[in-house]
Parts: structure tokens; sequence; C-alpha cells
């Protein structure tokens, strides 16, 4: 497999061919935001937070979508790219209630960490506010629509790891909604294995484990990294 040698953000460095802007960003300890990618996982570019500037390029690229190419300049963290990111943060947080005093990932939430780290303090926005239900149908999780940022995390976790494909996108735009089999409440699925692997990757608190207070509700990391290195070790077949 042939290597491409690329500039990130004025460092020289390598990739394979067919390796995205953002594995070998991150391969060479250059962080880049996100709130749908995990590695391991499928990548589907809906958060459009590791969007980087490439010379040349007049549009944004999605780095976790764009493969390397032999000479590419690659910026991640202009002022241009850091207004967009609070912007797509800001949007997030208007678009449903996430209200951290009452929900169980808060501390522990990605979407809440990315906030503090772009320096959002107050949204520019005006809320909507919608009216959302919480599914807690299932004897173990549950989910609160009011928490979903609409990543997809769960659903390509189901699909491409556990192989159920339990969860799945319902609607258009503000309209989306993550649905269980064809819109049955989750814990009347015949499909769902109760495995887990979609409330572990959740990176807010949509979905959640019953029973557990806020400083309890914690992401197993160590099955995050498993999905990270389960691919390339072949430990599951899709």
């Amino acid at each position: 497999m042939s290597v491409k040698t690329l500039e990130i953000d004025g460092r020289a460095v390598t990739g394979r061919a067919g390796e995205t802007i953002f594995t070998v960003a991150w391969e060479n300890g250059i962080r880049i935001p996100r709130l749908c990618h995990v590695g391991g996982l499928s990548d589907v570019g809906a958060c459009r937070l590791c969007l980087v500037e490439v010379e040349g390029w007049k549009k944004l690229a999605a780095a976790c979508l764009t493969p390397v190419e032999e000479g590419m300049v690659v910026r991640t963290a202009t002022d241009r790219l850091k207004e967009h990111r609070r912007m797509i943060v800001e949007l997030l947080l208007a678009e449903r209630n996430h209200v951290c005093s009452v929900c169980v990932m808060n501390g522990a939430c990605e979407l809440q960490d990315l906030a503090a780290e772009l320096g959002v303090d107050h949204v520019r926005l005006r809320y909507r506010f919608p009216r959302l239900g919480v599914d807690t149908s299932h004897e173990r999780f549950g989910m609160d629509h009011n928490r979903c940022i609409l990543c997809t995390r769960c659903v390509r976790v189901c699909d491409e790891v556990e192989g159920a494909h339990t969860k799945d996108v319902s609607g258009r735009g503000a309209h989306s909604a993550i649905i269980t089999d064809l819109g049955e409440p989750w814990g009347e699925s015949d499909t769902c294995t109760s495995c887990g692997k979609c409330v572990q990757v959740c990176p807010t608190g949509a979905l959640f484990s019953k029973g557990k207070s806020v400083a309890e509700m914690r992401k197993d990391r160590g099955f995050l990294k498993y999905i990270v290195t389960a691919r390339e070790k072949r430990q599951w077949i899709r």
C-alpha cells in the first residue's frame, strides 16, 4: 500500500493511501474535534465538527471522510474553523433540550466537554424547546430524545458490531429521530439483544442505563477501545 506525505498544521506527516485526514491527524497526535466519529465504525460525516481547511480547496472538507493525498496541506485549527465549530455546538444546544443539570451525563458528556473547550458560555440562537419523549420501556436502558444530537453512533454500532440493526433514523431535518425497529417502544423490540453497545457509544445522555445516578453514569472507555481495534484484529466480521 502506497504512502502519502502531507502537511497538517505545519507538520510533515505520512499516511497510508485510503486513510482519512482524521485518522492520520490523530495517529500523529493532532486532535480534531468530533462527535459522530468512533474509530472502528463507518464514518458518515454527520456532525461536521471535523471540517478542516485544505490549501487550494474552496470548500471545507470533512476530515473523517476525506482521504489523504500526496502533497496535501491541511489546517485544522484556524480562527475560521473554531468559529464554525462553535456555531455547530450552539446549533446543537439550541435544537433540543440539553439541560445539563438534570441530565444523567452531566459532567461526563462529550457535547458538554466540547462546548467548554470551544468557549461556548452562551448560545446566540433562539432555543426551540421541542417537546420530545423519553422511552423507558426497556428493562435496562432508556432513550431521552431531548439529549439526542443524531450522531447515529448507536445506529452504526448496532448494525456494524452487534449485527442487529435495531436502531435507525426516521424523519428529516429537525423532525429526525432515532427509532427502534419500525418505531416500536424499545422494550417491545424483537431484534434488540440488550447488549448495551448503543449506550456505551452515545456521546451525550440520550441513551442511558436505568437505575444509575449522575455520578455513576460513565461510559465504558475500555469498550470503546475494543470497538476501535476489533475491526483491525478481525475479532468480528460484518
